[in-house]
């Protein structure tokens, strides 16, 4: 038998024949092993954007708030007062769906990091995640272990997490989605960036010592499609370990607070080869490093390992020579092994050395700026044309068995694994809409909320786009917050399909008209692409974390009072197409949702804002519609309301699609706010008595509360 052909090497990495070329192009050379696999890395998907990066230009990312936009490690927005806000959204999905406890817990570890390099102190965690269907074992083994995996980096850190979603969904069953947020303070004067400059300055490199773990991790499973079985892949999954994240947090900001870094870059995807890359990058500089005197916990690594490794809780700083001595010594009170592996040029190259001999020799600019750019080619498809409304009524079984559905159930099973009080900031705990957090030491505090859109984008991804925006505005709204800007997470199957890619650009369209419409500028994110098994693709799936400010945390609103006037707010065009009604009850999603009203959607958020400090109860209509959100806000108050509403329509009690919200206060205060910003209102009943809709409120509660439980065992 003749022998089997193997592929060049360039391939086995990743790198097209083109990419291939390319690179010998720039180069004017063939280049070597070490400085191909670098390449591969800097010029994959996860760390190149070289499929999606054009696209992302459509994005609003400038306003009068935003102190740095996308393009550093986070981004920060100022809140007023002195204090300024560094947030941002990163996905693990593929490491999370080959082992989800390390997968979701490293998600987590990166995003602390991403904040702390802008200088800020971690304050809250988000996490979004997407599974399977309960039904199957393996999904809720799945689902419960990335849930560990989130609360036990977020517990051990002490960072407390707040907020966020999860959906089971058949769609997501070969490729789960770990979305992980994190939200941090620090002085609006004192932004840290990852650029490097000062020819002679020292390269530091402190944290954890560099492993094989996560060799080729994020950066190449991110740029792939899985396959069924990802045994072989186990070992790319990186290794966390939160109690050396916890000290390389108040290490990194005990340095910048001291002003012993110049500039700061956390060790993610790609390891050292992309941090330093982009830091000599981006502030027009070069760097030398010796490999040799990177910090190992293993023998026998090679120089290539070394520098591609994805080892987690590290961090690079460049550092005056004349101060080393004070970083060496900050490091060494929080027992962090601290080492300068390199110094600061005027070259412009990234040169790598090991026992004193050079082993890779790369402008570095050509990692990032030549990064490949691809105007990917789309196939629009042909949206179905809505489905038509039953005619048969609504009955109250069908609002229990929505309640009692994974999607639409009590999330107290996810979050009362996360500790949500640490650092004593939270006013308001996870349920319903968005969490609040105080900015002590005044009493304004931070709301903050993370949404996604799957199978409403699925029939309609520009429809779906702005609805991942508008829910993700309208929760921080109802919390009393002003939305103040964005971040999001674009996940989605593989770019190089013209159909997976039209869904792409549709979904940042619909994002960047609803931002555009709300005033919101993007200031941060992440792109996740590939997410595909065996060539089956997720839903396209945008996840929106938002940031808002509230002027008085002494006056957000939580349940509804005896007596209180209950208004809907909010008139748009509802349709059952994608929804949680029409997926659980008329035999799973089709049709087409209705496009939202932009601007009557900006002025519900407006409205929301402005009244939550004068209501007792302000929720808006989401998963399950209206009749799942009246539920919810009874289940909060613990009594119901007298309602004049009836089952008669099916569309008005679980449509979905489009901003309505539960305003329950004084009848006066509601309608003034509601005339100001032109809002339709409409009065329901008012809250009190042991039942809704006919169905007492603790029938309600069993359902709502047991579905996950039971799901989960």
């Amino acid at each position: 038998m003749a022998p089997v052909a193997q592929q060049p090497l360039h391939r086995a990495l990743g790198l097209t024949d083109w990419e291939f070329d390319r690179i010998c192009e720039l180069l004017g050379r063939a280049p070597n092993d070490f400085e191909l696999a670098v390449f591969s890395l800097l010029w994959s998907e996860h760390c190149g954007y070289k499929h999606s990066a054009l696209l992302l230009k459509r994005f609003p990312t400038s306003g009068p708030a935003v102190l740095q936009g996308p393009g550093e490690n986070a981004g920060v927005v100022d809140a007023g007062e002195g204090l300024a806000v560094a947030f941002k959204v990163e996905s693990h999905n593929h490491p999370s769906a080959v082992e989800p406890f390390q997968g979701s817990a490293t998600g987590v570890g990166g995003i602390l990091r991403d904040v702390v390099a802008m200088g800020a102190r971690p304050v809250a965690l988000l996490d979004s995640l997407r599974f399977g269907e309960l039904e199957d074992e393996h999904q809720g083994w799945m689902f419960s272990r990335a849930v560990a995996g989130v609360g036990h980096y977020g517990n051990c850190t002490g960072v407390p997490t707040v907020g966020g979603e999860c959906v089971f969904d058949a769609r997501y069953a070969g490729n789960c989605l770990v979305n992980a947020m994190c939200v941090g303070l620090l002085p609006a004067d004192r932004v840290t960036r990852a650029s490097m400059s000062g020819p002679g300055n020292l390269v530091v490199l402190y944290g954890a010592t560099t492993g094989r773990d996560g060799i080729g991790g994020a950066s190449v499973l991110a740029s792939a499609e899985l396959s069924a079985t990802g045994e072989d892949k186990r070992p790319t999954v990186q290794v966390g370990d939160p109690f050396t994240g916890k000290k390389l947090i108040e290490a990194s900001l005990e340095l910048v607070e001291g002003g012993l870094v110049e500039s700061l870059q956390d060790c993610g995807a790609a390891g050292l080869a992309s941090s330093l890359a982009e830091m000599a990058s981006k502030g027009g500089a070069g760097v030398d490093v010796h490999l040799d005197r990177v910090p190992l916990r293993e023998t026998g690594m090679e120089p290539w390992e070394i520098m591609i490794s994805e080892s987690q809780e590290r961090m690079v700083a460049v550092v005056e020579p004349g101060r080393l001595g004070e970083v060496e010594a900050v490091c060494a009170k929080w027992e962090l092994p601290c080492t300068a592996i390199g110094e600061v040029t005027a070259t412009g190259h990234l040169r790598c050395f090991a026992g004193g001999e050079p082993v890779g020799d790369i402008p570095a600019r050509l990692l990032t700026d030549e990064a490949p750019r691809y105007r990917v080619e789309m196939r629009p498809r042909a949206l179905e044309r809505p489905v038509a409304a039953p005619v048969s009524p609504a009955a109250p079984d069908q609002l229990l068995r929505l309640l009692g559905s994974p999607n639409v159930a009590s999330r107290a099973w996810v979050y009362t694994q996360y500790d949500q009080l640490v650092q004593s900031r939270t006013v308001r705990r996870p349920g319903l809409d968005a969490a609040v957090l105080r900015l002590r030491p005044s009493n304004r505090g931070l709301a903050v909320s993370l949404d996604g859109c799957g199978r409403l984008a699925s029939l309609d991804p520009r429809a779906g786009g702005s609805l991942a925006v508008l829910e993700a505005a309208r929760n921080v709204a109802c919390a009393g917050g002003r939305p103040l800007a964005v971040t999001d997470c674009l996940n989605f199957g593989n770019p190089e399909k013209p159909e997976i890619a039209w869904e792409l650009a549709e979904a940042i369209e619909g994002m960047a008209l609803a931002c555009e419409a709300l005033g919101l500028p993007v200031v941060s994110g992440n792109v996740s692409l590939y997410n595909e098994t065996d060539g089956r693709a997720i839903h396209p799936t945008p996840v929106v974390g938002c940031v808002g400010l509230v002027p008085d945390v002494r006056r957000v609103p939580g349940a509804w009072r005896e007596g209180a006037a209950i208004y809907l707010a909010g008139a748009p065009e509802l349709r059952l197409d994608g929804s949680e009604y029409q997926a659980l009850l008329l035999g799973g999603p089709s049709g087409r949702p209705a496009s939202p009203d932009l601007a009557a959607e900006a002025a519900l958020v407006a409205f929301l804002a402005g009244i939550a400090p004068f209501s007792s109860c302000v929720h808006d209509a989401s998963e399950g519609g209206l009749a799942v959100c009246l539920a919810e806000c009874a289940i909060a108050a613990g009594f119901g309301a007298e309602l004049e509403l009836g089952w008669e329509d099916p569309v008005a009690l679980f449509g979905e699609g489009g901003g309505q919200a539960i305003v329950a206060g004084h009848p006066g205060e509601i309608q003034t706010v509601a005339a100001r910003h032109g809002v339709p209102l409409r009065k329901l009943g008012a809250a009190g008595g042991g039942v809704l809709l006919g169905i007492p409120v603790q029938e309600l509660r069993a359902a709502y509360d047991s579905a996950l439980p039971e799901a989960l065992g």
